[in-house]
């Protein structure tokens, strides 16, 4: 007799999503590694504000994605800064949506997360610094790692 095996609706949304989380594996710097197929508990480790961003970007939901931050929140783009939901959604419309990012490491910090992502089209990796406030990005920093 054949017994099917039924992933936990987390884990499944998160594989669906190319949400890649986190294993219990911690590293060097602190920080946990993510392999290519990761726990739902694992995957719970993301900062829910960055959860939401990278969530958004999955789905191409630009309303989302600018709803995670602040009203007056900022981000910067490798030092461009782009202050406010107005401009964060010029910026994510342009250069942010119909991307995918795949964690392959998140380092939490008092008052948000750090993620290291893959950043497809274009296979880069590089640096989200989240800084959460109430629940919503107040400002992340993405870097080129």
């Amino acid at each position: 007799m054949r017994h099917r095996v039924l992933m936990p609706a987390a884990l499944t949304a998160a594989l669906l999503t190319g949400l890649t989380g986190c294993s219990d594996d911690t590293d060097k710097d602190g920080g946990t590694n993510a392999p290519a197929a990761s726990s739902a508990r694992a995957a719970a480790k993301v900062d829910p504000a960055a959860r939401r961003y990278v969530d958004a970007v999955a789905e191409r939901d630009l309303d989302s994605l600018v709803d995670a931050f602040h009203e007056d929140g900022v981000a910067i783009d490798v030092g461009r800064e782009f202050r406010g939901r107005d401009a964060i959604r010029d910026w994510a419309e342009a250069e942010v949506i119909g991307g995918k990012l795949q964690i392959l490491k998140t380092t939490p910090k008092q008052g948000g997360t750090t993620l290291l992502v893959r950043v497809d089209p274009g296979g880069f990796e590089a640096s989200y610094e989240f800084d959460v406030r109430d629940g919503r990005i107040a400002r992340l920093d993405l870097r080129y790692a």
